[in-house]
């Protein structure tokens, strides 16, 4: 016989670990504060030990309250994608997949229609990934894409889908100087969490970016509408502002540099591709070769 507390009871923990506060882990479980504390003072008198203590007007972890949340928080981890899991399933088939939230929005979701012509019994559920972060969220698939920002996890498991190109951009009538292979700017648009991707292309294309300023954004996605915007030079890849520079919102003053195999998905390493994940691969291959 398993010697568990009452899930009610981890998960009062848990949120009162992840947020500091009794009070807005009641908000986020839907209780009230009395019996989110009751449920966090009976684990606490059940393992003979304090977990939390008092920090100013919250409370942060003991010792022991620490440890314990780094056990409980992959256990409840490990249930909710195992949920996900069995709940897809039995919602008939599905391709869970993981991907950046500007890839999703510009390139994915306008073109997702032609995928359910061909697979209507097929649904896809996106799960949105950072460049903080490449997270897989249980997913059947990860989709990685962002060669100056992240290098391919798992070589031996990636699929490779096709390549990737990465440019400069800038508005129409933007001020720019190109001088060799020097480009003059008054602004170069970073995104905060891959200060890295402008080097690495600087480095990759044989160019220099010369800049009086960075402006910084948290997301890819406002980088493009910056350059959108005219406030100055964006790195990105080419897929993602394809129908801005066929209609001349944005330009390409340098041309887009080629990374071979830069598209690829890599799949769960817990369990076998499922057919409907084979298909979306295939989908997305084909895909990604017609507009190359």
């Amino acid at each position: 016989m398993r010697q568990l507390p009452p899930l009610s009871s981890l998960r009062a923990f848990e949120a009162t670990a992840r947020l500091g506060s009794v009070t807005r882990a009641a908000d986020e479980l839907g209780r009230t504060h009395g019996a989110v504390s009751r449920q966090v003072r009976a684990l606490q008198e059940q393992a003979g030990t304090l977990l939390f203590e008092k920090a100013g007007t919250g409370l942060r972890l003991t010792p022991a309250g620490e440890a314990f949340r780094t056990v409980v928080t992959g256990a409840l981890d490990d249930l909710e994608r195992g949920y996900r899991r069995l709940r897809d399933a039995g919602h008939g088939a599905n391709v869970h997949l993981a991907c950046g939230a500007t890839f999703a929005m510009r390139w994915l979701v306008p073109r997702l229609s032609g995928f359910y012509r061909a697979r209507p019994t097929v649904q896809v559920r996106l799960s949105m990934t950072s460049a903080r972060e490449i997270r897989d969220e249980g997913a059947d698939l990860v989709l990685t894409w962002d060669r100056l920002a992240h290098p391919i996890r798992d070589e031996a498991r990636a699929i490779r889908l096709g390549d990737v190109a990465f440019g400069v951009v800038c508005a129409p009538g933007y001020p720019v100087r190109a001088e060799g292979r020097t480009l003059a700017a008054a602004a170069r648009i970073r995104h905060e969490y891959t200060p890295h991707a402008w080097p690495a292309w600087e480095t990759a294309a044989g160019w220099r970016i010369a800049a009086e300023r960075d402006l910084a954004f948290p997301h890819n996605g406002l980088c493009i509408e910056a350059a959108l915007s005219g406030l100055g030079l964006a790195v990105v890849e080419q897929m993602l502002v394809r129908d801005d520079l066929a209609a001349g919102r944005l330009l390409a003053p340098c041309g887009f540099h080629r990374f071979p195999d830069g598209f690829a998905v890599l799949p769960a390493a817990d369990r076998p591709l499922s057919p409907a994940a084979a298909a979306f691969i295939d989908w997305l291959r084909r895909m990604l070769a017609e507009e190359a």
